[in-house]
């Protein structure tokens, strides 16, 4: 957001905050006024300016019918990060956001036509470009993470993980290098690993053509590794922990993803399944990832590769 006038001698103090988004200047968001980011989770001006380029355009832009909007996608995307990190309730949203139910209506309205995915990969390239990376990556790792779920999680999308003794639902995702997300998909906790990976591979796989190396954990052992190779055009590579390891022990490769499962659970909606669909749960975890992201392009400073 820019600063529209300075107060001068005579004048109120009050600042009046205008907004560059398309909403602002295309839609009906100037009627309902700016508001002033002061929580910890709401962009910064050098986060907005890294974000706003890469915003999907909106359908009514691209005449697709549908009224303009009136919301400031700015506060609605600030309204998204406070909810996904702080883990609150949509009708427990601020006061000074949008009015929570036009929020979640965005919020599905992404989900639905995967604009959240869209706009989660322009990140990445981003970032990975930023750190003297190829947009497209050419190795990652796969693992799998399970998670107690809430009442609202009905039978049909969750079940009882045996080894991690977690009743509740299963993250599966692939990460490049950089611990990026590449692909996720939430299934019930008591989903293999191996039949979940042949789904969630061929997901990526399609997307990233240069992958070609995918490094995993003794449980994606068998036949998956033969059918990555044949069907994939994929390594899969096994990282074993060796025998004679006590305690823990930092392996080669997977810590790479499990850096990423940890900063997921520092996301407070993330430290339980709340959502009733599968695809919300994955959602969350992509607007997880872009809060990740833009801190890093804001960074004044570029990383070394």
């Amino acid at each position: 957001m820019q600063q529209s006038s300075v107060p001068t001698a005579g004048q109120s103090s009050l600042v009046t905050w205008e907004c560059d988004c398309l909403a602002h200047r295309f839609g009906n968001a100037a009627d309902n006024g700016s508001r002033q980011p002061h929580y910890p989770t709401d962009m910064t001006d050098a986060e907005w300016a890294a974000v706003r380029p890469l915003l999907p355009v909106p359908g009514w832009m691209r005449g697709r019918g549908g009224r303009p909007e009136a919301y400031c996608h700015r506060a609605v995307l600030d309204a998204i990060r406070y909810l996904v990190d702080n883990g609150i309730k949509w009708r427990a949203m601020p006061a000074d956001f949008p009015p929570w139910d036009r929020v979640y209506a965005f919020f599905r309205r992404w989900r639905d036509h995967g604009l959240v995915q869209e706009f989660h990969d322009r990140l990445r390239a981003q970032v990975r470009e930023k750190a003297g990376r190829d947009a497209e990556p050419t190795a990652a790792v796969i693992d799998s993470q399970s998670v107690k779920a809430d009442a609202v999680v009905g039978a049909d999308s969750r079940g009882f993980d045996g080894g991690k003794l977690v009743n509740g639902r299963k993250r599966h995702v692939v990460v490049d290098t950089l611990g990026l997300l590449l692909g996720v998909m939430v299934t019930a906790a008591d989903t293999g690993d191996r039949a979940a990976a042949r789904v969630l591979l061929e997901q990526v796989a399609d997307t990233h053509h240069r992958l070609a190396l995918v490094w995993a954990d003794g449980g994606y052992t068998g036949s998956l590794v033969e059918y990555c190779l044949a069907t994939l055009a994929l390594v899969l590579a096994i990282v074993k922990r060796s025998d004679d390891m006590r305690g823990f022990v930092v392996l080669p490769k997977r810590w790479i993803v499990e850096r990423l499962f940890a900063h997921l659970m520092r996301t407070r909606r993330l430290a339980r399944d709340y959502e009733r669909r599968t695809t919300s749960a994955e959602v969350m975890v992509y607007w997880s990832m872009t809060l990740l992201m833009t801190r890093r392009l804001a960074r004044s400073r570029p990383q070394q590769a």
